[in-house]
């Protein structure tokens, strides 16, 4: 039986991508008659009818490619159900691109904002299968999502550097990892990368705590503090405020990144040699781990096994050492933060590293 497959990749790019597209395809083809169409630049492809029938030659050699071959775009969630001053209503205008590219299909590769929309379709009636993609590792449902342990290696590199030229140096560097609402990668990289001081958005600090471990440091003679924090991170004061409330007391302060405001308060508080590194974007790029890529041909055979079923609305994951799927409805839109007393808070609390807590 012949299926017409739509694919697209939506929100911030990640290691994986390309991996799960070619996972999708490739199990597809093996499997039964398929046909993939490649969507532009995630949901707005979509809406605007921006495709192509793709090749079975355009998934070969992308296993270890970064990025995405289709492109990607952000399209707020909150933003698919309010007609703007373009004047184009955002689901009826998807609706009417899936009927004309004649989809059975549509596969979605992204992550919270993504599967929300991909639930939204799937209760308008299409058939939609979700791809959990972030960095962040914070979609509900699954123990990991691909791209996740490629930023952890690569966030981790970073704090293994920054550790010689602390010592060097005798320098407190204060490294920014990427991280709004969840500290997975965070944590991961502080604990293997040997960080002093691990700071999450789901733990508030307390910037006097955080001098205490330095300062102690330094008196036994260890000249050098490194200190992970998430870019999410808030003060415990932060953490009572609403965020409006919060934003306009950074904007006061003059906040320029929470590495910069920890830097400079740990020099005048304690005195040290205080410095922030922003890697930024760098911890989305390059090529999968070999772990994600695993997980990524995982994850797109588990997609293709669906379809080939007449199963949808679901979105794909790993619970334990099983690949499986959750209702779309069910995941969608529910936030998976670090807990609190998590196994690896614990671990990490356990080898002396401070929380600001």
């Amino acid at each position: 039986m012949k299926r017409r497959i739509g694919i697209l990749t939506s929100g911030g790019d990640c290691p994986g991508l390309n991996a799960t597209i070619r996972g999708v395809a490739r199990a597809a083809y093996e499997m039964f008659d398929a046909e993939i169409v490649g969507i532009a630049d995630g949901y707005r492809g979509l809406i605007e009818g921006e495709w192509q029938e793709m090749k079975r030659s355009q998934f070969s050699g992308i296993l270890t490619l970064g990025g995405t071959i289709l492109g990607t775009s952000r399209q707020p969630f909150r933003n698919m159900q309010v007609i703007g001053e373009d004047n184009v209503d955002k689901v009826a205008a998807m609706k009417k691109n899936y009927a004309a590219m004649k989809l059975d299909c549509l596969v979605t590769l992204g992550g919270n904002g993504t599967h929300k929309t991909a639930n939204l379709l799937s209760q308008e009636g299409l058939n939609v299968i979700g791809l959990p993609k972030t960095i962040d590792n914070d979609i509900y449902g699954t123990d990991f999502t691909f791209g996740f342990h490629t930023a952890v290696d690569i966030a981790t590199a970073v704090i293994d550097r920054l550790h010689t030229t602390a010592a060097s140096h005798g320098r407190t560097i204060v490294v920014e990892i990427m991280g709004n609402k969840a500290g997975w990668l965070t944590l991961y990289s502080g604990l293997a990368g040997g960080a002093d001081v691990v700071l999450l958005p789901e733990i508030p600090y307390d910037i006097k705590e955080v001098a205490k471990v330095v300062e102690a440091r330094a008196k036994n003679k260890k000249a050098f503090s490194i200190i992970a924090v998430a870019e999410g991170a808030m003060t415990k004061k932060e953490a009572k405020m609403k965020k409006k409330e919060r934003e306009a007391a950074r904007l006061e302060e003059g906040f320029n990144g929470i590495a910069n405001r920890i830097a400079k308060e740990l020099t005048e508080m304690v005195g040290v040699e205080g410095r922030a590194v922003v890697p930024g974007y760098i911890q989305r790029g390059g090529s999968p781990s070999a772990y994600d890529r695993v997980l990524a041909t995982q994850f797109g055979v588990h997609a293709a096994q669906l379809i080939d079923r007449g199963e949808y609305g679901f979105s794909v994951a790993l619970v334990g050492n099983n690949i499986t799927h959750n209702r779309l409805a069910d995941i969608a839109g529910i936030p998976k933060p670090v807990p609190v007393d998590h196994q690896m808070v614990k671990v990490a609390r356990d080898m002396g590293i401070l929380f600001g807590d």
